[in-house]
């Protein structure tokens, strides 16, 4: 399988150690409902976690619950609710939007409140190898003693400062040795949860709950590490620094990132306000239609969403629901070639509008010319394990 990866800037092959593989991606804040934004990361990271193990490899596969930030605490205060009970409820929303879907479960779902005192060891240790610093209360990891900082990304000093401005970093912090020094830890408020440490009772930055919960549930390097692609910086750059920063080696493989979905001219976040909810597109089409409308974009693409969208992707589905019970038939050799064909475009850098390509002629295919009695294997045969590693549930199976 081949995969664009970030930090090398090109298409590279994954290799799995020992027929495994390990995978972390990174989850939600939950203080509100799962969007197609989400929805596109976590079904193209489920696509490859299919399409690797209907090869026999064994996929471990994590992603984190954020479950106190900056955001939920916000939208707590808000509403007058406990952090712990909006993100509870939410973290379970989510779970049963993406299981409706037709994801495959994680292996693991940590949370960000288990591992506090792990996140505060991981900061001291920072400290101890002299690529983090305290300030009143606070803990800041210096990049000036990290020169590798930046290079994930590829993007330049100024560039990195003004997406802090924007990405909930301050990088005019008077207690910075450096506008680019990201906060591992912080005092709390008064009406937000907090946690013993050596320099203050507060709780972590939000890239260290990312680090630590990763290095807790899978050995380092990970193979893959992933999510949407307006994590590249500052999160994920900042991971790999107080990773490495820590001693660690090597923090990831492979880094694989999705695009951004919008909706009416501007990139879907919940922050925005701007969003099409996965349950509203269950509650009016089957998910294997969504599925496939999310198929239809590669995974690298930025794409707007709009209802001819999933007008489109209904319209497939129920062409391939068709195919799967219509008379057309294929021999052994032309069903093998044809399934050949379909993964190696899901090699090719999950091009799943490739695929899906593939899957539109057997659906439209008539019978095969030549000798019949020979062409014994049905379209719905041909289809139903594509059908499969797409995540697309059809009836009538």
């Amino acid at each position: 399988m081949q995969l664009f990866d970030t930090a090398a800037g090109a298409v590279t092959p994954l290799i799995p150690r020992g027929g495994r593989v390990s995978m972390y991606v990174c989850g939600i804040t939950p203080y509100d409902g799962g969007h197609i934004g989400h929805a596109f990361t976590y079904h193209t990271f489920d696509l490859i976690t299919r399409r690797l193990r209907a090869e026999g490899v064994k996929v471990r596969s994590v992603r984190n619950v954020t479950d106190v930030d900056d955001d939920i605490l916000r939208v707590a205060r808000l509403r007058g609710v406990d952090y712990h009970t909006l993100g509870a409820g939410e973290a379970q929303r989510f779970d049963a939007d993406m299981s409706d879907l037709g994801l495959l479960r994680v292996e693991a779902s940590p949370r960000a409140t288990a591992r506090v005192p792990e996140m505060v060891e991981w900061i001291a240790r920072l400290i101890d190898c002299r690529v983090a610093y305290a300030a009143d209360g606070r803990v800041y990891f210096d990049v000036r003693n990290f020169p590798r900082y930046g290079a994930l990304s590829g993007l330049s000093r100024a560039t990195m400062i003004e997406l802090s401005r924007t990405r909930g970093a301050d990088p005019d912090d008077p207690r910075k040795r450096d506008p680019l020094d990201f906060v591992l830890w912080q005092p709390s408020d008064t009406d937000e949860p907090s946690w013993p440490s050596p320099w203050s009772p507060g709780r972590p930055g939000w890239h260290i709950e990312c680090t630590v919960l990763a290095a807790t549930e899978l050995a380092l390097p990970m193979d893959i590490h992933g999510g949407g692609d307006d994590l590249i910086y500052p999160h994920h750059e900042s991971e790999i620094a107080q990773t490495v920063g820590a001693g660690v080696p090597s923090y990831a493989r492979h880094w694989v990132h999705v695009a951004m979905v919008g909706y009416r001219g501007e990139k879907m976040s919940k922050s925005l306000g701007n969003t099409v909810f996965v349950r509203d597109l269950l509650n009016r089409v089957p998910a294997g239609a969504v599925r496939l409308m999310l198929c239809a974009h590669h995974h690298r693409a930025a794409w707007e969403y709009d209802d001819g969208e999933l007008t489109r992707a209904q319209s497939r589905w129920s062409d391939y629901l068709t195919a799967l019970t219509a008379g057309a038939r294929f021999t052994n050799t032309d069903a093998q070639a044809v399934y050949d064909d379909f993964m190696a475009r899901l090699d090719d850098d999950l091009d799943t509008p490739g695929a899906l390509a593939i899957l539109d002629e057997v659906a439209g295919r008539p019978l095969v010319p030549g000798d019949e009695l020979a062409a014994r294997v049905t379209a719905g045969q041909v289809l139903a394990p594509m059908l499969d590693i797409l995540g697309v549930r059809m009836p009538l199976r």
